[in-house]
């Protein structure tokens, strides 16, 4: 099918479970189509990888007003260098690297930048950012033992220092592997094993303390 005729295909919310492979094409497919000035790709990529990128950005900064105010950016940076995209490669890594990046300035520059409201349009769709975020409501039946070793387990990721949090995040949530993250990180899959190691060592050392006050 033509990139034309798929203009509408993110109003189809019936279709079926789309292989990595098949999902790959089809974020190079959108980008092509945005490059071409059909903006309706972004619109399509957003719907596929904005709730997992949001969940990456809260997990990593803490925040989840910060982190819907990176990932709005992140696709304002996707379409402003919609041209540039290289489709050798897969989309999301080009975007959790772009996420990335975003991160570690924020940390940087944190207290310096102003929030921004979930409220705020995008500038790239003219659409509110909250539409593509994920309603984080837990269920009556969540036990208070589980919601206390949930939030153990949070604080302990938020205490690992940045070089290890973040190549932590990418492998055990978002299930990318070693390879994937040094193209997001700009290191050896070597690297991020070590990475990874050490901060899941960190973490056992860590929780076992946390839980002890649980």
């Amino acid at each position: 099918m033509a990139p034309d005729q798929e203009s509408n295909e993110s109003e189809n919310s019936t279709r079926p479970f789309v292989r990595a492979e098949d999902a790959d094409q089809l974020d190079r497919a959108d980008m092509l189509r945005l490059a071409a000035g059909r903006n309706a790709g972004l619109n399509d990529l957003m719907e596929r990888h904005a709730p997992k990128l949001f969940n990456y950005l809260a997990r990593t900064l803490q925040d989840e007003n910060d982190a819907a105010d990176l990932a709005q950016e992140a696709f304002v940076r996707v379409f402003q260098n919609r041209t540039k995209f290289d489709t050798r490669m897969k989309f999301s890594t080009w975007l959790y690297a772009i996420a990335t990046n975003l991160v570690k300035d924020r940390y940087r520059h944190r207290t310096r930048h102003p929030q921004v409201s979930l409220d705020a349009e995008n500038e790239a769709t003219g659409e509110d950012f909250r539409e593509s975020i994920p309603e984080q409501q837990p269920t009556p039946s969540e036990s208070l033992q589980g919601v206390e070793r949930a939030e153990a387990v949070r604080k302990a990721v938020e205490q690992l220092p940045e070089e290890l949090r973040t190549p932590l995040i990418l492998s055990e949530y978002e299930e990318l592997s070693h390879a994937e993250i040094g193209e997001i990180l700009n290191c050896t899959a070597k690297a991020v094993e070590t990475r990874v190691y050490r901060a899941r060592q960190q973490l056992r050392t860590s929780l076992a303390k946390l839980l002890e006050s649980v």
